[in-house]
């Protein structure tokens, strides 16, 4: 499959996966799982073809590994990121010191007035390194990069959750927080 392929697909199972399985008919259970076949059917319906080797590959290339395989492969799902209501079940983790957060330029008045709101989103989005943050940001606009003081946080009994593709998640990121 070449790339641009598998960026459809991938942008495809972003959509169906994290924020629209209704699109296609595909039914999650509480946990965002989907099973493999009904998706891969469901979707030639609507006129998204792949195989299970092509899905396969978009799990095992994407450089965010947005999505995730059961152990056994019959199941999927996204890794984090939804706008539709799922738990995916995750544990608490103690965070680093710090953590940050891109965003926009035009994002940072509001943002160090209100703090980070998940908006639609189930949590807010941290990242560990400052390269991950700008490449997040770069999408909105000219990037900023917040630093998130994190273990404060948590001391302060803020929970915190590592998704299974090593982004950090939690409800809000009040302002006091938060530097430029």
């Amino acid at each position: 499959m070449n790339e641009i392929e598998n960026k459809r697909i991938s942008k495809f199972l972003s959509l169906i996966l994290r924020h629209q399985p209704e699109t296609i008919q595909l039914k999650l259970d509480e946990n965002g799982w989907a099973e493999v076949s009904e998706l891969i059917t469901k979707s030639a319906k609507g006129r998204i073809h792949f195989s299970f080797e092509d899905l396969e590959e978009v799990v095992e290339t994407n450089n965010k590994k947005r999505f995730a395989f059961n152990d056994d492969k019959t199941m999927i799902r996204a890794s984090q990121g939804h706008s539709i209501d799922i738990d995916l079940a995750l544990k608490t983790a103690q965070p680093p010191d710090f953590l940050y957060h891109g965003t926009a330029e035009s994002n940072i008045s509001s943002i160090l007035d209100k703090g980070i709101e998940k908006r639609s989103r189930q949590h807010v989005h941290l990242s560990a390194d400052k390269e991950t943050a700008t490449k997040v940001g770069m999408r909105h606009g000219k990037p900023v990069i917040l630093t998130i003081r994190t273990k404060k946080m948590n001391d302060d009994g803020i929970p915190f959750y590592l998704s299974a593709n090593n982004v950090w998640l939690t409800d809000f990121v009040d302002a006091k927080y938060i530097s430029k």
